[in-house]
């Protein structure tokens, strides 16, 4: 059975602001502690990879996958999104800018996986990217998910 990202999304914020990508990191760290899923020592972790690896979490034209290596800061695994009302620069020559953060604490391997392959489904889906990028409510980016995941059932 497919991740139904619709309800595996603890927080989802809509056209935030972000000075620069470490600040857009924040606010996907920020919905993961707000959700739950993990302690603010997490987003540190999630900036730090950045860092030290370069912006290898750019994983297609637009978007970024905030996450760094299952921790104690990982409480449980969840998902936030964040889209940003002015695109940010990550350094990422083929994907930048950046307009969607997704943040991912994961609890293991198998669980970050399965997360990539249900959010290779969504990107993939250009009318679907269409829609989730002008999404003004978190209500709107669950319906468009969730239109998603009934698709694939």
């Amino acid at each position: 059975m497919a991740l139904n990202l619709a309800e595996a999304l603890s927080s989802i914020e809509t056209q935030a602001e972000a000075a620069d990508w470490r600040a857009a990191i924040r606010l996907a760290g920020a919905g993961l502690v707000a959700g739950g899923a993990t302690t603010d020592a997490y987003t540190d972790e999630m900036i730090d990879a950045v860092e030290k690896h370069g912006p290898y979490i750019v994983i297609a034209p637009g978007v970024a996958l905030a996450h760094s290596r299952p921790s104690p800061a990982v409480l449980t695994g969840g998902l936030s999104w964040v889209s940003l009302a002015t695109p940010v620069e990550f350094g990422n020559k083929a994907n930048d800018p950046v307009t969607l953060v997704i943040g991912l604490a994961a609890k293991d391997h198998d669980a970050h996986l399965q997360v990539m392959r249900a959010l290779a489904g969504v990107l993939s889906d250009g009318p679907a990217m269409k829609r989730l990028t002008v999404a003004q409510t978190a209500d709107e980016v669950r319906a468009v998910l969730g239109d998603l995941a009934a698709a694939a059932a």
